[in-house]
């Protein structure tokens, strides 16, 4: 993965969210799922690192978006 931009943790509530899945398929459902909680990125295409096993993605969050909710 890239390294993490510093303006994407610049403030208490933003998060940097590495998903590490069996398959595309799941790391899809975890990125809808995450996106269901919070203000996010959305889902996003996956990716393979060569010669380690699953599917990788990455959102970004905001936790701030539900805290009044």
């Amino acid at each position: 993965m890239d390294s993490i931009d510093p303006v994407h943790l610049s403030e208490p509530g933003l998060l940097v969210v590495d998903i590490a899945a069996a398959d595309d398929a799941t790391a899809q459902a975890a990125m809808t799922a995450l996106d269901r909680l919070w203000a996010t990125s959305g889902p996003c295409r996956t990716h393979r690192v060569p010669g380690e096993p699953g599917a990788r993605a990455r959102l970004f969050a905001d936790l701030r978006s539900r805290e009044a909710g």
